[in-house]
């Protein structure tokens, strides 16, 4: 009898060693799973961080690019688009190589866009900008939705813009010394893309 308890005591022994082992390899397969997840997603996160650098840099790359084919004004560069193409045509593309329509915010912005024009496009073509008044007639906004925070319009000979709402988009014209005029949309003119720079 003595000898059948010893035996059954020695067995549940076993069995506990049996189960405390079971459990410590599973400890140490879910701690070794766990810490294999976590350097995964470290590698995938540091990989992430990489593509976003990468863009940037070609980003970067892509504006220089673009910049050095055309001219640096302060904060930002322009690149003169002579192909004639409606508004949305000329803001489509301007938005696809990472620019807008150009809008000049002050007088001499506007000065060195109209030099511009006058050089790369021609000294008789006008340009589409960056300024239309589709949503409110009158209410001319920039292509952010903003209103603008400078305005070169026409107003001696012609008091510009003198459209109404057949007339929404805004151009620059180089025949009168870089002042304003509204246009139809659907007209076909030059364009000139900014670019902001740091």
């Amino acid at each position: 009898m003595e000898r059948v308890q010893s035996f059954r005591l020695v067995f549940c022994l076993l069995l506990l060693m049996e189960c405390t082992c079971q459990q410590s390899t599973e400890k140490k397969k879910s701690t070794k799973k766990e810490s294999t997840n976590a350097a995964i997603e470290e590698l995938k996160k540091q990989i992430e961080d990489i593509v976003y650098d990468l863009n940037l840099l070609k980003e970067q790359q892509s504006l220089q690019s673009m910049c050095l084919r055309g001219t640096k004004v302060p904060g930002k560069c322009f690149l003169a688009d002579p192909a004639k193409k409606t508004f949305h045509a000329a803001s489509d593309d301007c938005v696809a190589k990472g620019g807008s329509l150009s809008t000049p915010l002050t007088a001499d912005e506007n000065e060195q866009l109209y030099a511009y024009v006058r050089q790369s496009v021609s000294p008789e073509e006008p340009i589409w900008l960056g300024i239309n008044d589709m949503v409110t007639e009158g209410q001319w906004l920039d292509q952010s939705g903003s209103s603008l925070r400078f305005k070169n319009w026409e107003t001696e000979i012609t008091t510009q813009p003198d459209g109404g709402p057949s007339q929404n988009c805004g151009t620059l014209a180089t025949t009168a010394n870089g002042k304003w005029f509204d246009d139809s949309c659907r007209a076909q003119k030059a364009s000139v893309c900014e670019f902001n720079i740091v």
